[in-house]
């Protein structure tokens, strides 16, 4: 018997028999090895997303894991591979699939929302959102390709450039992840945080990070780059003080990417970006171009993942695992190990 891991309702998480049939014409099974547990799924599991996620719900987006069958018309994928999961559906009729920004369709189906994700031991997926990695990545890297992926898009959105001073404001998984790719891009990074143990991990990837309780961030960016402010501050925190720190941390023309996700409006200093001609743009998600750089730059450890990795637990062991990231302290990243030991699973 496969398991598949349940979201019922708030904070109410459950292992079940995951739903299983051949995959049909265009689909491939996979055998799911590892999946990351990430804020939306946080977000989920508090309740605060039950208006779009119909229950039971499996949830998982950020995975990694091995072919297992192939569905008629298939070409490509074989059995055995090992594989992750760009989890974007797209209808490509709306204005902006035509307009070419298939990752923000007006119809999206974000798998693992929308739709079952990859926290049970089999799933079957459209063949065309499988992206391959190299034989020689361990899985459990590998799960955090998506994440990457993010970085990437978010570091692309801003146009950090090489010489560049960013301000990264949040120091959680994406927050770091952004810093390593901006600093990969060339540009000299400073980390706002106010966890020591997020501003520790980040200091042993080679990061600078800042205390906000402990300095004036604001004039500490201004004495780092000579009186002129930052390029471009990234807004990863969430959090309304987060939000002003990134504006204010901006020189001329400097660039705001607000990645983090807001669940209510905030006030922003308009004024500012008017005298300093800034600019802001948001970042969504990833195309398929991001997620194939993410492959490599992982593969290829400019982004070791695997410092971020604090814990990995069984499936079964899910709920737990969603409770600890709740509860905050000393955890980066979770994993969910969903291998099992029947013939070409992923144990």
């Amino acid at each position: 018997m496969t398991l598949a891991v349940h979201y019922t309702g708030p904070r109410a998480l459950g292992t079940a028999p995951a739903q299983t049939s051949a995959p049909g014409p265009g689909e491939v099974e996979l055998a799911p090895a590892y999946v990351g547990i990430c804020g939306t799924d946080l977000h989920i599991f508090h309740g605060d997303m039950d208006a779009r996620v119909s229950r039971p719900a499996v949830l998982g987006h950020e995975m990694s894991g091995r072919v297992l069958r192939v569905g008629p018309g298939v070409n490509g994928p074989t059995p055995g591979d090992a594989v992750t999961v760009m989890p974007l559906r797209w209808d490509g009729t709306c204005p902006a699939c035509r307009a070419g920004h298939r990752h923000v369709c007006g119809h999206l189906d974000f798998m693992g929302i929308d739709s079952p994700g990859a926290m049970q031991q089999r799933w079957t997926v459209p063949a065309d959102t499988l992206v391959p990695l190299p034989a020689s990545l361990p899985l459990d890297r590998a799960a955090l390709v998506e994440p990457t992926a993010v970085a990437v898009h978010d570091v692309g959105r801003a146009d950090v450039r090489a010489g560049e001073k960013v301000v990264v404001v949040g120091g959680g998984p994406v927050g770091v992840l952004i810093a390593l790719v901006a600093q990969a891009a060339g540009a000299d990074i400073r980390l706002v945080e106010l966890s020591a143990h997020r501003r520790r991990c980040a200091q042993e990837l080679g990061l600078v990070t800042l205390d906000p309780a402990a300095v004036d961030v604001s004039e500490a960016v201004r004495q780092w780059t000579g009186d002129a402010g930052a390029d471009v501050a990234f807004e990863v925190s969430g959090a309304a003080g987060g939000v002003t720190t990134a504006v204010d941390v901006l020189g001329v023309r400097g660039r705001l990417c607000l990645v983090a996700i807001h669940p209510r409006p905030r006030e922003i200093d308009l004024h500012r970006f008017f005298w300093r001609e800034l600019t802001l743009v948001g970042a969504r998600l990833y195309d398929r171009a991001d997620f194939e750089r993410a492959v490599t730059l992982v593969a290829d450890g400019t982004v070791p993942v695997e410092r971020l990795i604090s814990k990995v637990v069984p499936l079964i062991e899910a709920a737990d695992a969603f409770a600890a990231l709740e509860g905050g302290g000393d955890v980066m990243k979770i994993l969910v190990d969903c291998g099992d030991d029947t013939p070409g699973g992923t144990a």
